[in-house]
């Protein structure tokens, strides 16, 4: 009998300006997605050079902030993440999705898609400026240069 095996992730090299990149999507349950890591991160990478995109409740829908470390927040995918990591010193680019109104619980409101138009605009713009921000980050500029230029847009617009 063989044994069958889980697709954990997908992953792909992508060329940024002459480097290469290495883009992972856990496949696994949010909360688990500290259980791929073990397949990258020490093997080949340092933890300071793992960008993690994720949502947040703590920012209106499509706001971006990019940080380096701190804590999960309450975010279970990155509790997994350091759990597994056995440290927080990598780069987050969270993507804001706001509160749900009174109808819907928070696992309604983060496992549905918004309704509203203007908000799927601007998750949209939010998805949009944080693959920049990656990129960005990929290209050399440091985290402190791409949250000074991301997080400022934020407060203009």
């Amino acid at each position: 009998m063989r044994k069958r095996c889980l697709r954990l992730y997908r992953q792909a090299w992508v060329n940024v300006d002459g480097s290469s990149a290495l883009f992972v999507q856990p496949l696994t349950y949010m909360n688990r997605s500290g259980a791929i890591v073990h397949h990258f991160i020490p093997k080949r990478f340092a933890i300071e050079d793992l960008i993690v995109i994720c949502d947040t409740l703590d920012l209106p829908a499509g706001m971006v902030r990019v940080r380096s470390g701190g804590s999960s927040a309450g975010h279970n995918g990155l509790k997994s993440l350091i759990e597994a990591l056995g440290s927080s010193a990598f780069t987050r680019i969270y993507v804001g999705i706001g509160r749900p109104d009174a109808s819907l619980t928070v696992v309604e409101h983060v496992l549905s898609a918004p309704h509203d138009p203007e908000e799927q605009n601007a998750l949209h713009q939010g998805v949009l400026q944080a693959a920049q921000a990656t990129l960005d980050l990929c290209r050399g500029s440091t985290v402190e240069e791409v949250a000074r230029d991301y997080n400022r847009r934020n407060n203009s617009s």
